[in-house]
């Protein structure tokens, strides 16, 4: 009898074979690189547009106001962990979400509940999108000059915070991603559902300083921070980043942390329901 499987070495696995995989195309690997990086040149091209043509009063426009708005080159840094996270996602999360209606459909998820292995960990990261590590790439390249035009450099405690919350926001968008996916087990083909998704985290493109000024964007800015806490996913490793300490809102930044162990529970929580409604498609 063997012992529990090594959840790494698992992994490693996966991302070996979707690598493999990969590379016996080539040619479509690089079209979907190429298409997605040229995708976020067009969205970094409509807000450089904006900061080239748009003035306050003949000062920088800063996006969410003066008193703790966003410049030009904070924007980027904004921007740049957006590309960050966003990829993180699509290439470990979203095609395995995309796919798990047809495992219902065609039986393939009877395999795997029968494998010795976690089935939501199984489900989740079984194939990798290499190609759309491209944006992540592209990410980090935009941080770099970001940082190198910024008035400050930000310290160790900023630099090393800032992984911990993109990883934050990468789980909270896998939880609401797999949380809705799920939901595929009561009604077979949820494509429209799981379309909700994008619609969802399209909120966290931008800074949460623009949900103000009225009841209606205090509203959003509430809904989406503390009961679907999308904003937190970039706005507070960015901002951790972009922003001097003495501005930060270190009460966000713990909120972040609850709010991804929070959505995580949740998200395991309706995974595990949704497998205790499964009936087997040879039943």
């Amino acid at each position: 009898m063997t012992g529990s499987p090594s959840y790494l070495r698992v992994f490693l696995t996966f991302a070996r074979n979707s690598l493999v995989r990969d590379m016996t195309f080539r040619t479509n690997f690089l079209i979907n690189a190429v298409t997605s990086v040229c995708w976020m040149l067009m969205n970094l091209g409509f807000y450089v547009l904006i900061f080239e043509n748009v003035q306050l009063a003949g000062v920088e426009l800063q996006i969410g106001g003066a008193e703790a708005g966003w410049g030009r080159y904070q924007f980027f840094v904004f921007i740049a962990t957006t590309m960050i996270v966003n990829s993180l996602v699509q290439a470990l999360f979203m095609p395995n979400a995309d796919e798990f209606s047809e495992l219902i459909r065609t039986g393939g998820l009877d395999f795997a509940l029968l494998k010795p292995i976690d089935t939501q960990f199984l489900v989740s990261l079984q194939r990798i999108e290499w190609s759309a590590l491209a944006n992540f790439a592209f990410g980090l390249a935009l941080m770099s000059f970001a940082f190198w035009r910024l008035d400050y450099l930000p310290g160790w405690p900023q630099l090393l915070l800032y992984p911990v919350y993109i990883a934050c926001g990468v789980a909270i968008l896998y939880s609401l991603m797999i949380s809705l996916a799920a939901t595929s087990v009561w009604l077979g083909r949820n494509q429209s559902l799981y379309d909700f998704w994008f619609y969802l985290t399209n909120f966290s493109r931008y800074p949460m300083e623009i949900y103000g000024g009225n009841a209606l964007g205090v509203g959003l800015r509430v809904f989406f921070t503390f009961l679907i806490p999308v904003l937190v996913v970039v706005n507070v490793p960015a901002r951790v980043l972009a922003q001097p300490l003495e501005r930060q809102n270190w009460w966000l930044a713990l909120f972040a942390l609850l709010a991804t162990a929070g959505s995580l529970w949740v998200s395991r929580r309706v995974f595990q329901w949704a497998l205790a409604s499964y009936r087997s498609a040879s039943s």
